[in-house]
């Protein structure tokens, strides 16, 4: 499969502007998405064009962009979803998910995007729906990451309350995400004891050998070398990850002065 000139740009600039992985991700998919909208309007003259003023009066024109693999649409829509899920928008929220588009976009196309935005904050959306699109076009390695922007909404204010949290939750399990994928990536955010637990799906009165048990399963099961069919980036998110395992593994050998 070809890589189209705006997946690979997204991804430049994804992490160039974050100076992360998961930047060059999300900016690989949103440059992918705006190939796959070029192709398809050169292709049909039915397909979607841009608006240049009014609003829809609801959320069915939003709803009928994903189906044009507009992914930065359904991106804005689980943003929104967490942003309003404790009743309140913060400037901080909004000014990350600006942050976000203009990093990955031009300025004409993020301006239209972020204005998109305020109209899709004011509308209610059935996220099982949207989360189903997703699924349709995405491997759920992708959607695993998808999680980990939504908590960066989350957290934009410094608290990630327990309104949001269960929105994400329940994201997650539309994406088809297991409980224990849920809370590793949870306790990705989040430094305290029980973090590391939770990174090797185990709890804190596991026995020693249950803990050496769970971490030789994980280690085997997120080693690098099980990803070496997967493209440079991904090689280094299951590395970053694989790190993080090991580190919660010494973390907790320490604390239980497991030999």
């Amino acid at each position: 499969m070809s890589i189209g000139i705006g997946g690979l740009v997204g991804a430049v600039l994804g992490f160039f502007a974050t100076r992360s992985l998961f930047g060059a991700f999300i900016g690989y998919f949103i440059g992918s998405s705006f190939d796959r909208f070029n192709s398809n309007k050169s292709k049909s003259s039915n397909s979607y064009n841009f608006r240049s003023g009014s609003y829809s009066n609801d959320a069915n024109y939003y709803s009928s962009r994903l189906n044009q693999n507009d992914f930065a649409t359904a991106l804005l829509i689980l943003s929104g979803a967490v942003m309003k899920a404790d009743g309140k928008i913060l400037k901080s929220e909004l000014d990350y998910v600006k942050d976000f588009f203009k990093q990955q976009f031009s300025v004409q196309l993020a301006s239209k995007y972020i204005s998109d935005f305020k109209d899709i904050l004011s509308k209610d959306f059935v996220l099982s729906e949207i989360c189903s699109t997703i699924n349709n076009s995405m491997p759920i390695r992708q959607r695993s990451l998808l999680l980990q922007y939504l908590f960066g909404i989350a957290q934009a204010d410094g608290d990630v309350s327990d309104s949001e949290m269960k929105v994400i939750q329940r994201i997650a399990s539309y994406f088809r995400i297991s409980r224990m994928e849920f809370e590793q990536i949870k306790s990705l955010f989040y430094k305290d004891t029980s973090s590391y637990y939770k990174v090797l799906g185990i709890n804190e009165s596991s026995t020693n050998d249950e803990i050496k048990k769970a971490y030789r399963k994980m280690a085997v099961m997120h080693h690098p070398d099980k990803f070496n069919q997967l493209g440079e980036e991904q090689q280094k998110a299951a590395k970053k990850k694989f790190q993080k395992i090991q580190e919660a593994y010494e973390h907790i050998k320490k604390e239980k002065s497991i030999k």
